[in-house]
């Protein structure tokens, strides 16, 4: 401060004993100190990145590649910045990140895994162009494109079938000894993010995988079935659920609760902004399941559903976030996702680093945990399930 008085001072006295007359506020001169100040910094890191690069360029005696290194750079700038929610994204990777949000894909529905010729069809998915095509769950893909895949991973197999929507794979299966081809077309799979099922009768259990694209409307679709089917109360299950959009989060609530604030944000330019849900709500007995990997949209979910009294939560601790990010594209293709606002519950709570701490905690075994990320968990040996059952009893 003492520094920009000074700065202040001196502005005053040229400006006046040039004898030309100009008024300028505190502000003005506290705008122009903060805008030096960021060319400073920002040439500060044009600077430093452009004279490595020279040494390199000059002195480096192996074969550097530019967009790796580009890459590492922005990768490490983002992570210098000391956030762990924001993050870099290589163009390369942009895609797979896109239909992640999206909760689509472009390939030929199938679920595969790993065998010793190649990869064995695990699952098709219903209506899906591998089925259209011939597929059967069993075969043994031995060939992308006449290219041999028995010695790349899932991932990169992944990445041979996957192309752009409405061009054509030619793909060779083992079946039954033979050998076959088929001709599959890419095309846009849209993924299931919410299921649910009737348990003892008249609990609806669902499960609500993201909170992405698509969220709010196959959510609020599966409990009108669920109610439609004769339950009673409701088990909402977001545990190892990561989040997502803000607007899909708020349709569910909005659905769930009655009139009143939801989901309240501070940006970065110190704007507050308030979602509100309608008079309409639903009037049943509710259960929220979270576990230590219920993040972000998902820990908000619970913690406004148990502010209203709407439900009670059961499961374990959440991670505590409390920080909402933008997604921003750069001219390369790449992306950085930066943290750029501040949310709280309807009550004004924070979550960051607190997190939302269960009505009944239900610790889980490490074992049961991972068998629970991998869907292969039963309802029997699933003991918060069975704690939420009970409670609703």
């Amino acid at each position: 401060m003492k520094k920009l008085q000074k700065l202040m001072t001196a502005l005053v006295l040229i400006l006046f004993g040039g004898g030309v007359t100009f008024i300028i506020t505190f502000n003005q001169l506290t705008d122009i100190y903060q805008k030096q100040l960021d060319e400073i910094k920002t040439n500060e890191v044009v600077m430093k990145t452009a004279e490595i690069q020279t040494y390199i360029d000059r002195y480096f005696v192996g074969d550097e590649d530019p967009s790796a290194m580009a890459d590492a750079a922005a990768s490490a700038m983002v992570s210098a910045a000391g956030d762990r929610w924001s993050y870099y994204i290589s163009a390369a990777d942009y895609r797979e990140y896109m239909e992640k949000m999206n909760n689509a894909y472009v390939g030929i529905g199938v679920t595969i895994q790993q065998v010793e010729a190649g990869c064995e069809i695990m699952e098709l998915t219903p209506g899906g162009s591998a089925e259209e095509a011939g597929v059967q769950v069993g075969d043994v893909m031995t060939k992308v494109d006449g290219e041999d895949i028995a010695e790349l991973t899932v991932d990169e197999i992944t990445n041979l079938v996957r192309g752009e929507p409405g061009t054509v794979v030619e793909l060779t299966f083992l079946r039954g000894g033979e050998e076959l081809t088929l001709s599959v077309e890419r095309r846009i799979v849209e993924q299931d993010v919410t299921t649910g099922k009737l348990l003892d009768g008249d609990i609806g259990y669902v499960r609500i995988l993201n909170f992405d694209r698509n969220c709010a409307s196959q959510t609020i679709a599966v409990i009108k079935d669920l109610l439609g089917q004769g339950a009673k109360s409701l088990i909402l299950d977001v545990r190892n659920n990561p989040g997502g959009y803000k607007g899909e989060l708020v349709d569910v609530l909005d659905y769930l609760l009655p009139e009143g604030p939801l989901f309240r944000m501070v940006e970065y330019d110190g704007g507050e902004y308030v979602d509100y849900s309608d008079a309409d709500c639903l009037d049943v007995p509710m259960v929220v399941l979270v576990n230590e990997n219920t993040y972000s949209a998902a820990e908000f979910f619970a913690a406004a559903l148990r502010e209203y009294e709407a439900a009670d939560i059961v499961g374990a601790k959440t991670c505590g976030k409390g920080r909402y990010q933008n997604t921003f594209r750069l001219s390369d293709g790449s992306a950085v996702v930066l943290s750029c606002g501040t949310y709280y519950t309807p009550n004004g709570e924070s979550l960051a680093d607190v997190g939302v701490t269960p009505d009944v905690e239900t610790p889980m075994e490490e074992e049961k945990i991972i068998l629970l990320y991998r869907d292969e968990l039963s309802e029997e040996d699933d003991g918060q399930l069975q704690a939420a059952i009970k409670l609703l009893r």
